[in-house]
């Protein structure tokens, strides 16, 4: 990986990237509030089965897949992929989450660091199809590309939780730490994962963010 692509990939997944990250707990925020997440040993619990089995695995098997299929300029599989990828959002908080997500990437990306094929981009692009496509692009290796991705998956739910539960910030680079071998272990499984592999197991998880879609006072969209 050369170091222009690291470079584009850190900018592109880092929390200064202004797709509003910050504004979304992924229901954490309901399960703080429910008494499940109450300090780091919890909240690696929770987020290791979200990396593991639920929306982190599904975005990865997704970007990977959509990697492809932009190798070989395949619009009609990227929009097919893409309704499947909004589709699986558990939620109309989930379904904002990564469509918001999605469009404001492509948003600033276009001005930025603008695609040769911009028309493969669908309309409404899940969050790890648009990043998927800009990887793509600008030749940014998949493993890497899955390897940040969901650590800035990860990162942005610790963030959440540091200032939900609370924890400190020290604490939070523990449960960082701790699911280190989890984003490792998801990204090395989407590069041979196709769509036929998707599927989750955090249940708890998908009700949590149905559950904050009408919890009383909230700080989070999701």
């Amino acid at each position: 990986m050369n170091d222009a692509a690291l470079l584009q990939l850190t900018s592109w997944l880092s929390p200064s990237f202004p797709v509003g990250a910050y504004s979304y707990s992924h229901g954490l925020e309901w399960v703080v509030q429910n008494g499940e997440i109450c300090d780091v040993a919890s909240l690696v619990d929770w987020l290791s089965v979200c990396v593991r089995v639920g929306s982190g695995r599904t975005d990865a098997i997704v970007l990977a897949e959509a990697y492809r299929l932009a190798g070989v300029a395949d619009a009609a599989g990227l929009a097919e992929l893409n309704d499947l990828a909004c589709a699986l959002s558990p939620g109309l908080e989930r379904h904002l989450e990564t469509t918001a997500q999605g469009q404001a990437f492509c948003r600033v990306g276009a001005q930025v660091w603008p695609l040769t094929e911009s028309s493969l981009a669908p309309v409404t692009p899940a969050y790890p199809v648009a990043v998927a496509l800009w990887a793509q692009a600008h030749d940014c290796p998949l493993r890497q590309t899955l390897v940040l991705y969901l650590h800035a998956f990860a990162a942005n739910l610790v963030s959440a939780a540091v200032r939900l539960v609370p924890l400190g910030q020290t604490d939070g680079q523990r449960a960082l730490a701790a699911l280190a071998d989890a984003v490792l272990t998801c990204a090395e499984t989407a590069l041979t994962a196709s769509p036929d592999d998707l599927g989750g197991a955090a249940l708890r998880a998908d009700l949590a963010c149905m559950h904050h879609e009408s919890q009383y006072t909230r700080l989070f969209r999701s």
